[in-house]
């Protein structure tokens, strides 16, 4: 059990973890815990190299403090990747080594489900520390609150641009259909609305298209198509100089968190005439749901405070429009008048 810390800036605490005996590779970043303890899910994926897998959770992390903000939540912003395959090298002993590890932290940090991970996951390393939530008999599976708040916010998004937030017949092209996206289809699809769907998993294609009627193009032609909405529910930086100009849509609006792969693909999108909502405003009612866990889950108050989704979409538009600036720079000043204390506490490590 080797623990290792690096210097980061703008970063509370960064640290990398590793277990020879259980095959465990992962990294937690802590990006400020102003509002409260860092809180945020535990992403697997067999990332090329460790530089990618930092990149991605210094990302992330930096995206969960904004999350929080934005949703008006008393946490703070943290994130942690582990790398490997989730369906070849996930064993119990990994994840309760890694639940070792988040332990010693003593609070700092608290996990919850992510991309590769799941609720039986979070069980699992309940058992080595108290500082996870989403576990079974408490706030469950995050993906259908965070499906329901990206559904509101598409619909916000909707009534923007065409007048009204009816879906039946739009078009929405979602890219991504793991436990997030798929539950977004079956809310866009109840109400009428005609799917295009992508995903590397043909499992989860043939189910898309035996359930919602949907279209299925290649993963590259995913970005070309033809619809009115186009939703990204995989992977981030989906929206970068390659795949910009590609785009037949007139909103951007999905779950995935770090859509932009910069932030000057926020102005490319203004210009180009199509509305982006902030990814870390939309999909928060994952984050919503298992926060309310650490102070007595209430499934009700869950649901109406991720109906507050739309009223803070409809603030940041407000904003962008008043000052002439794209949306995701809107976002992070409504944010950052939330933060406007923040402070990096004790060195940043990595």
């Amino acid at each position: 059990m080797h623990i290792k810390t690096l210097d980061y800036k703008d970063f509370e605490h960064v640290i990398s973890c590793s277990d020879p005996d259980t095959g465990l590779e992962a990294i937690i970043a802590i990006h400020d815990t102003t509002l409260g303890p860092s809180l945020g899910g535990t992403r697997m994926w067999p990332y090329p190299n460790k530089e990618a897998a930092l990149i991605d959770v210094l990302r992330l992390a930096r995206g969960m403090t904004f999350k929080a903000a934005a949703a008006a939540l008393n946490v703070g912003g943290g994130k942690a990747v582990i790398i490997g395959d989730p369906k070849k090298d996930k064993t119990e002993e990994m994840l309760r080594m890694y639940g070792k590890f988040i332990d010693t932290l003593k609070g700092q940090y608290i996990t919850a489900e992510d991309v590769g991970t799941t609720q039986n996951d979070m069980d699992v390393i309940r058992k080595e520390t108290d500082h996870v939530v989403g576990i079974s008999g408490a706030s469950g599976d995050p993906s259908p609150f965070t499906a329901y708040g990206t559904y509101l916010g598409i619909k916000t998004a909707v009534k923007e641009v065409f007048g009204t937030d009816e879906l039946s017949g739009k078009t929405i092209a979602v890219q991504g259909i793991g436990s997030v996206g798929y539950q977004l289809c079956k809310l866009l699809y109840k109400e009428g609305a005609q799917l295009i769907v992508s995903d590397l998993d043909n499992t989860k294609i043939n189910k898309a298209k035996s359930e919602f009627e949907a279209m299925v193009p290649t993963t590259k032609e995913i970005f070309e198509v033809e619809c009115d909405v186009f939703a990204p529910c995989a992977m981030g930086a989906v929206i970068n100089d390659t795949t910009i100009n590609k785009l037949h849509c007139k909103i951007v609006a999905g779950a995935a968190n770090n859509v932009l792969a910069e932030d000057k693909h926020g102005t490319v999108l203004k210009e180009l005439g199509i509305l982006y909502i902030p990814d870390y405003v939309i999909n928060a009612g994952g984050l919503i749901n298992v926060a309310d866990e650490l102070t007595g889950y209430n499934e009700v108050s869950v649901k109406q405070k991720i109906e507050n989704i739309p009223l803070t979409i409809g603030k940041i538009l407000s904003l962008a429009k008043a000052k002439h600036i794209s949306t995701n720079v809107a976002a992070d000043q409504f944010v950052l008048d939330r933060l406007s204390s923040k402070s990096v506490k004790g060195g940043v490590a990595l």
